[in-house]
């Protein structure tokens, strides 16, 4: 019997050149470039293109690949009727869920069964570019609004965001939201990667396997936690309330929402980018409120428990100043994953292997005799 690891943890279940996460030193890098180096140097198209094309673009291949995606932004009509006929109140990662599963209806080239990579491929590139649509169209027709035109000249950020409120953005909020897709792109073996490559080890098809990650990521304890960040910075109110609330959640022994990460034993690599840019846009915003009071709950967790911030907790902040309602915040980041989570579907199919793990049976040693009914 191999030895027992609860939740898989310390349990090496494949091989992944993507993304490096060294969670003792703080380092994420995808492909072997540094996160701190593609956020400074890349965009988030060339970083779609470096996981799933396995390098960086030069110019030509960038053009070339930017014209590819953009030629991806259609959604079918049966899509767009769903979202039209969705409950106004539905969970948006719920709407997101369904409406990525849909779309494996209406594509003629999916297929189960042996892999057919170029195939894939394009499926993969389709899908990056359609979850976004799909976030926007909802957000909008429950809003009772029509989605604005769909427009072939934006990168992904800045289109996302004249999709969900109609205008241009400024180019400090298409910067950051740049930034928030790199940093949120991929991160090696998590829940939600986990479950799409589960899916697809079975020779399911590239929809089934994003539909499964996620249904993963809604949850609170993955891609749900940004939302919970910014549930308690408005629960708490204003600065001078931050120690009373921290003081109490620690005496309780309650958890504070965007505090520590499962992996990063020292500082969360994406934090400090996406504090800098919350920082950035709340001075120009001139709202400074929400970053004061992360930075003071930041402050008094570190002193008193010895936890960082991770990149939940300023992302929160970042898309909150955006504007973006709080329910996007995890279908964003879902907007985001799906460039990792599509590559490492490719990079499963390419040498796959049915995941079955063991299971520790704790249930009766002995068979028990069946009683008649009568007697139960």
């Amino acid at each position: 019997m191999t030895e027992y690891a609860k939740g898989l943890e310390g349990v090496i279940a494949n091989e992944s050149a993507l993304s490096d996460v060294r969670g003792q030193e703080g380092s994420l890098s995808y492909l072997g470039y540094h996160i701190d180096d593609l956020v400074e140097h890349c965009s988030y198209e060339e970083v779609i293109y470096l996981l799933h094309r396995g390098k960086l673009p030069n110019a030509a291949e960038l053009e070339s690949f930017d014209k590819a995606l953009r030629a991806e932004r259609s959604l079918p009509q049966g899509v767009i009727d769903f979202l039209h006929s969705a409950p106004k109140d539905g969970n948006p990662m719920d709407v997101l869920r369904t409406g990525v599963s849909m779309l494996g209806l209406y594509d003629d080239r999916v297929a189960i069964g042996e892999p057919d990579m170029e195939k894939d491929a394009a499926i993969a590139l389709s899908v990056v570019a359609k979850v976004p649509l799909i976030v926007a169209a909802f957000h909008r027709f429950r809003q009772g609004l029509d989605l604005p035109e769909i427009r072939r000249d934006l990168c992904e950020a800045s289109h996302f965001l004249w999709l969900i409120n109609g205008q241009m953005p400024t180019d400090r909020a298409v910067r950051t939201l740049d930034v928030a897709l790199i940093l949120h792109a991929d991160h090696g073996m998590n829940a939600s990667t986990f479950s799409a490559r589960v899916t697809v080890a079975t020779l399911s098809d590239m929809y089934s396997a994003i539909t499964a990650a996620i249904g993963t990521l809604k949850g609170p304890l993955h891609g749900g936690a940004n939302e919970g960040v910014i549930h308690m910075l408005q629960e708490i109110g204003g600065l001078d309330e931050v120690d009373a609330y921290i003081e109490g959640k620690l005496a309780r022994k309650e958890k504070v929402m965007g505090i520590g990460h499962r992996v990063y034993k020292v500082l969360d690599p994406r934090a400090p980018h996406l504090r800098k840019l919350a920082v950035a846009l709340t001075e120009e915003l001139g709202e400074p409120k929400w970053i004061k009071m992360s930075e003071r709950i930041a402050e008094i967790m570190k002193e008193r428990k010895g936890l960082n911030a991770n990149v939940d907790f300023y992302s929160a902040t970042v898309y909150y100043s955006l504007g973006i309602p709080t329910d996007l915040f995890t279908p964003i980041f879902a907007i985001a994953r799906t460039s990792g989570w599509t590559a490492q579907v490719l990079e499963q199919l390419r040498d796959n292997r049915l995941y079955r793990p063991l299971t520790l049976y704790t249930g009766p040693q002995e068979f028990l005799p069946v009683p008649p009914i009568e007697q139960r």
